[in-house]
């Protein structure tokens, strides 16, 4: 493995089930449902960070309803080590982030995340989705200046 930052997958499970709905409700939300495949979108989503390539296991960031559901779906996927951090209310994706990195930049400030929308449907993963580079040098100092660092994936249409 590389001398580079394990980057931490932080997934955002909010939502409130109405724009699927019936198939998708406040207690059962889309992320929850296997939509696009076989498994649920929740566990695709984690799976685009595999940790043989490197990632840190997932922080998934849900309210109290889903957590068991959640935790359960990716324990059956296999993907080990995720923690689930707990919204008291639904407040849309900047605290859930916020709430997010304040947890991880405890631990260490320097640490990458990478935001994924755990209802995102990404085509052709393995040639969309690599590990992103980050320069173990560059990330230590700048997180200790507070510098914050955004990159997106765009659609592919």
């Amino acid at each position: 493995m590389s001398d580079l930052p394990r980057i931490v997958p932080v997934i955002l499970s909010g939502g409130s089930g109405t724009r699927l709905w019936p198939a998708s409700r406040e207690s059962y939300p889309k992320q929850l449902l296997p939509l696009v495949s076989d498994r649920p979108m929740i566990v695709e989503t984690a799976l685009r960070a595999p940790a043989a390539a490197g990632f840190a296991p997932p922080v998934v960031v849900c309210n109290e309803a889903h957590r068991f559901i959640i935790a359960e779906q990716l324990r059956e996927a296999g993907v080990d080590g995720a923690r689930i951090v707990l919204e008291p209310a639904g407040r849309n994706s900047a605290p859930a982030i916020a709430a997010a990195a304040v947890l991880l930049a405890e631990e260490d400030p320097a640490t990458p995340l990478w935001m994924m929308p755990a209802d995102a449907a990404v085509a052709d993963v393995n040639e969309r989705v690599g590990r992103p580079e980050v320069d173990p040098d560059v990330a230590g100092e700048e997180a200790e200046e507070g510098v914050e660092h955004v990159a997106s994936l765009g659609p592919s249409w």
